[in-house]
Protein backbone atom coordinates (compact mmCIF):
# COMPACT_ATOMS: atom_id res chain seq x y z
CA UNK A 1 0.00 0.00 0.00
CA UNK A 2 1.04 3.76 -0.81
CA UNK A 3 -0.43 6.48 0.62
CA UNK A 4 -2.71 8.56 -1.54
CA UNK A 5 -4.36 11.04 0.79
CA UNK A 6 -5.99 12.77 3.51
CA UNK A 7 -9.95 13.20 3.40
CA UNK A 8 -11.30 16.44 5.22
CA UNK A 9 -15.60 16.44 5.82
CA UNK A 10 -17.01 19.81 5.27
CA UNK A 11 -20.66 21.09 4.56
CA UNK A 12 -19.98 22.69 1.29
CA UNK A 13 -17.38 21.82 -1.24
CA UNK A 14 -16.70 25.63 -2.05
CA UNK A 15 -16.54 26.80 1.83
CA UNK A 16 -14.09 23.74 2.23
CA UNK A 17 -11.46 25.00 -0.81
CA UNK A 18 -11.78 28.98 0.32
CA UNK A 19 -10.70 27.79 3.64
CA UNK A 20 -7.90 25.28 2.84
CA UNK A 21 -7.22 27.86 0.31
CA UNK A 22 -6.69 30.77 2.59
CA UNK A 23 -5.22 28.96 5.25
CA UNK A 24 -2.90 26.91 3.69
CA UNK A 25 -2.39 28.36 0.50
CA UNK A 26 -3.90 25.30 -1.96
CA UNK A 27 -4.85 26.55 -4.99
CA UNK A 28 -4.78 23.59 -7.70
CA UNK A 29 -7.81 21.62 -7.57
CA UNK A 30 -9.41 18.64 -9.74
CA UNK A 31 -12.97 18.80 -10.67
CA UNK A 32 -15.79 18.57 -8.42
CA UNK A 33 -17.01 14.96 -8.51
CA UNK A 34 -20.56 13.97 -7.33
CA UNK A 35 -20.82 9.99 -6.58
CA UNK A 36 -24.47 8.90 -6.31
CA UNK A 37 -22.97 5.31 -4.78
CA UNK A 38 -21.01 7.02 -1.81
CA UNK A 39 -23.60 10.00 -1.84
CA UNK A 40 -21.29 12.73 -1.80
CA UNK A 41 -19.29 15.28 -3.90
CA UNK A 42 -15.94 15.24 -3.66
CA UNK A 43 -12.91 17.43 -4.72
CA UNK A 44 -9.21 16.92 -4.36
CA UNK A 45 -6.16 19.90 -3.92
CA UNK A 46 -2.52 19.02 -4.05
CA UNK A 47 -0.44 21.71 -1.83
CA UNK A 48 3.03 22.46 -2.77
CA UNK A 49 4.77 19.95 -0.52
CA UNK A 50 2.77 16.66 -2.90
CA UNK A 51 0.08 15.91 -0.29
CA UNK A 52 -3.15 15.45 -1.53
CA UNK A 53 -6.74 16.31 0.47
CA UNK A 54 -9.60 14.99 -0.45
CA UNK A 55 -12.82 17.38 0.57
CA UNK A 56 -15.95 15.64 1.32
CA UNK A 57 -19.52 17.16 1.44
CA UNK A 58 -22.91 15.29 1.68
CA UNK A 59 -24.72 14.97 -1.28
CA UNK A 60 -28.06 13.48 0.41
CA UNK A 61 -29.12 13.70 3.77
CA UNK A 62 -28.77 9.58 4.34
CA UNK A 63 -24.99 10.29 3.11
CA UNK A 64 -22.38 8.40 5.51
CA UNK A 65 -20.66 11.49 5.82
CA UNK A 66 -23.82 13.24 7.34
CA UNK A 67 -23.00 12.15 10.83
CA UNK A 68 -19.93 13.43 10.89
CA UNK A 69 -20.94 16.81 10.24
CA UNK A 70 -24.11 16.99 12.65
CA UNK A 71 -21.73 15.53 15.49
CA UNK A 72 -18.70 17.37 14.62
CA UNK A 73 -16.28 14.08 15.13
CA UNK A 74 -14.30 12.04 12.14
CA UNK A 75 -14.42 15.46 10.25
CA UNK A 76 -10.40 14.86 9.82
CA UNK A 77 -12.15 11.64 7.85
CA UNK A 78 -9.57 9.41 6.92
CA UNK A 79 -6.46 8.15 5.43
CA UNK A 80 -6.44 6.58 2.13
CA UNK A 81 -4.11 4.07 0.24
CA UNK A 82 -3.83 3.23 -3.02
CA UNK A 83 -3.04 -0.81 -3.38
CA UNK A 84 -3.36 -3.04 -6.70
CA UNK A 85 -4.79 -6.11 -4.67
CA UNK A 86 -7.96 -4.74 -1.97
CA UNK A 87 -8.56 -8.20 -1.29
CA UNK A 88 -5.08 -8.97 0.13
CA UNK A 89 -4.71 -5.35 2.13
CA UNK A 90 -8.01 -5.89 3.32
CA UNK A 91 -7.23 -9.18 4.72
CA UNK A 92 -4.08 -7.58 5.79
CA UNK A 93 -5.80 -4.81 7.86
CA UNK A 94 -8.28 -6.95 8.92
CA UNK A 95 -5.45 -9.34 10.51
CA UNK A 96 -4.46 -5.73 12.18
CA UNK A 97 -7.34 -5.84 14.10
CA UNK A 98 -9.18 -3.36 11.68
CA UNK A 99 -12.90 -3.84 10.75
CA UNK A 100 -14.80 -3.14 7.72
CA UNK A 101 -16.96 -0.38 7.62
CA UNK A 102 -17.90 -0.67 4.17
CA UNK A 103 -18.07 -2.96 1.03
CA UNK A 104 -15.99 -2.97 -1.49
CA UNK A 105 -17.80 -0.45 -4.15
CA UNK A 106 -16.70 1.61 -7.54
CA UNK A 107 -16.03 5.29 -6.99
CA UNK A 108 -16.99 7.61 -9.27
CA UNK A 109 -13.29 9.92 -8.45
CA UNK A 110 -11.38 7.09 -9.13
CA UNK A 111 -13.20 6.34 -12.22
CA UNK A 112 -14.81 2.90 -10.88
CA UNK A 113 -12.00 1.59 -9.21
CA UNK A 114 -13.38 0.29 -6.02
CA UNK A 115 -12.61 1.58 -2.70
CA UNK A 116 -13.46 -0.14 0.82
CA UNK A 117 -12.99 1.51 4.50
CA UNK A 118 -11.80 -0.14 7.60
CA UNK A 119 -12.09 0.99 11.37
CA UNK A 120 -8.38 1.14 12.73
CA UNK A 121 -8.02 0.07 16.49
CA UNK A 122 -6.54 3.44 17.06
CA UNK A 123 -9.90 5.64 16.22
CA UNK A 124 -9.22 6.61 12.59
CA UNK A 125 -10.55 5.08 9.01
CA UNK A 126 -8.58 3.45 6.27
CA UNK A 127 -9.89 3.76 3.01
CA UNK A 128 -8.44 1.72 0.41
CA UNK A 129 -8.45 1.96 -3.76
CA UNK A 130 -7.70 -0.56 -5.64
CA UNK A 131 -5.40 1.27 -8.34
CA UNK A 132 -2.20 0.79 -9.48
CA UNK A 133 -1.03 4.74 -9.10
CA UNK A 134 -3.47 7.74 -8.59
CA UNK A 135 -5.41 9.08 -11.41
CA UNK A 136 -6.38 12.36 -10.11
CA UNK A 137 -6.02 15.63 -12.29
CA UNK A 138 -5.28 18.68 -10.74
CA UNK A 139 -5.66 22.27 -12.61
Amino acid sequence: MSFDHLGIVCADLAEGRAFLGDTIGISGWTAPTMDPIQKVHVQFAKDACGMIYELIAPSAPESPISQALKSGKNILNHLAYITPDLAAAAAHLEAQGCIAVSVPAPAVAFEGAHIQFFYAPLGFLIELIEQETTTLVFS
